[in-house]
């Protein structure tokens, strides 16, 4: 791994974490987990910028395959193992530390970092943090707007929702068809893995979506019968 990206990543660490010690500062009065998110949609949203404007070619976004990595892939790769670092140490700090996070950013950045050694799979690696980012801004907000007094209100369930149509597409349609090319083409084995890993993490969390998006509505649904009658 070359240098400039090694500092980079080590810039990105710090960078993240004075972001958040600066949130912590500005909304003294709200939680540490609400700060911690505010860090989170900014990473997210970067992240897919970035992301988008590394893509070689829009007619065919995961090409080439199994290639060397270009300056600008390695960078936005680089900015995101930097936020997961931050991220994953900064959790450990907060009362309700959940443990599928944790083992979700280890996978992470073992996959972003070997692809960083490796200097290889440049468009399959960007094109999978595009594709896991772009549902994490409402993934966010849903739980921006708890801690604003919003739960339980239509804005929150349509957070609820657009997190959910978005998380479906993305992972549960793009991601399969990525997790599949990347294991088709000429990739070392450890990336082959870590897209594996990161499709099944993708799984069980689309289980835990749909229960909670089954249960608002049924909820939803259940409470306005019982205002009805």
């Amino acid at each position: 791994m070359e240098d400039y990206i090694i500092n980079l990543v080590v810039f990105g660490v710090i960078s993240w974490t004075t972001l958040f010690l600066l949130a912590r500062r500005i909304f003294q009065k709200r939680s540490f987990d609400f700060c911690n998110r505010l860090v989170s949609i900014v990473h997210a949203i970067l992240a897919v910028v970035l992301a988008s404007l590394s893509v070689q070619d829009w007619s065919s976004p995961v090409s080439p395959l199994a290639s060397k990595s270009s300056p600008q892939q390695m960078q936005t790769l680089a900015v995101t193992v930097g936020y997961l670092i931050y991220d994953l140490v900064c959790c450990q700090f907060d009362n309700n530390v959940k443990i599928d996070n944790a083992i979700h950013h280890l996978v992470s950045i073992l996959g972003l970092g070997a692809g960083l050694a490796y200097q290889r799979c440049g468009s399959e690696m960007v094109a999978a943090l595009w594709i896991t980012e772009l549902s994490s801004p409402f993934l966010h907000m849903r739980e921006l707007l708890k801690e604003l007094g919003y739960k339980d209100t239509d804005l929150n369930l349509v957070f609820d929702i657009l997190f959910a149509i978005i998380f479906t597409c993305a992972r549960m349609i793009v991601g399969p068809y990525l997790t599949y090319v990347t294991l088709s083409a000429n990739n070392p084995l450890l990336i082959k893995a870590m897209a594996v890993a990161l499709q099944l993490v993708s799984f069980f969390w689309f289980y835990k979506i749909a229960r909670m998006v089954i249960y608002k509505l049924s909820r939803r649904t259940s409470s306005k019968r019982m205002q009805s009658s």
